[in-house]
């Protein structure tokens, strides 16, 4: 584990489609987005540097990428496990949800 103090700080990158979890300067995480023709929102993936797991970073990214979605009045289909059990164990006010009839293959 790589010991910092800093405070991890969440941006959505639209250039690599994903929102980014930093420790400091250091990407530590993301989650990736892709929009349908529908302009639905897709999350098919979320991963964590092993170097900086254990500290709950996947769940801060995806908590962020989920409420800024919801300021944006977009909407979501999970596809990532990550993400559906956040939304399965959280509810993000303003967030409009179409769960996906089959998993997505990672």
């Amino acid at each position: 584990m790589t010991d910092t103090d800093d405070q991890p700080t969440v941006s959505r990158n639209d250039e690599d489609h994903r929102y980014e979890v930093h420790l400091g300067d250091v990407l530590a995480g993301f989650t990736q987005f892709r929009a349908d023709a529908r302009g639905r929102l897709l999350f098919p993936h979320t991963e964590v540097d092993p170097a900086f797991r254990g500290r709950g970073l996947a769940q801060i990214v995806v908590a962020e990428a989920m409420a800024d979605a919801a300021r944006r009045g977009e909407t979501v289909v999970p596809h990532c496990p990550v993400v559906s059990k956040y939304l399965e164990t959280h509810d993000v006010p303003g967030l409009s949800v179409e769960w996906p009839h089959k998993p997505h293959p990672e």
